[in-house]
């Protein structure tokens, strides 16, 4: 792996981050919106995020443990899915939202938790930019060296 590929792989984990800060945002946005049927209230989403691997010696692999020869090459988001657990049902019969029988439905949207992600995200969208700058001077050093 050389070093300027650092900046590809801190790259993708910014942009995954990033995906995920605004799915993050978009939950806590909705998360006092209320419907008065289950197929119309909003559910929480989640974004999906797997591993982009490249083979560590450039040619491809046919052991049985190809696998262990590939190196990372950053992180790619493979969509966005909605979370399926229950939806909060509250009786409130003076709502203008309420249904024949007085539900509201809320959405599945733990703003504790969501928070709780915001803040996990922006720390790793913050390592990865640190990374990057730590890059960009051990670059710079090495264009010094000559000298």
């Amino acid at each position: 792996m050389s070093l300027s590929s650092v900046f590809n792989i801190a790259g993708s984990g910014m942009s995954a981050q990033s995906t995920r800060l605004n799915t993050i945002s978009s939950n806590i946005a909705n998360a006092e919106t209320v419907s008065s049927s289950v197929d119309q209230t909003y559910r929480a989403r989640h974004p999906v995020f797997a591993t982009m691997l490249q083979q560590a010696n450039g040619q491809p692999d046919q052991s049985l443990f190809a696998e262990q020869n590939q190196a990372g090459a950053g992180v790619q988001v493979l969509g966005i899915v909605e979370d399926q657990s229950e939806l909060q049902a509250r009786y409130e019969p003076n709502h203008p939202a309420a249904n024949e029988e007085g539900y509201v439905y809320y959405p599945n949207v733990n703003v504790v938790e969501e928070m709780a992600d915001m803040i996990s995200a922006s720390r790793s969208f913050q390592t990865n930019a640190e990374l990057m700058n730590t890059a960009k001077t051990m670059l710079q050093k090495v264009l010094t060296l000559g000298q």
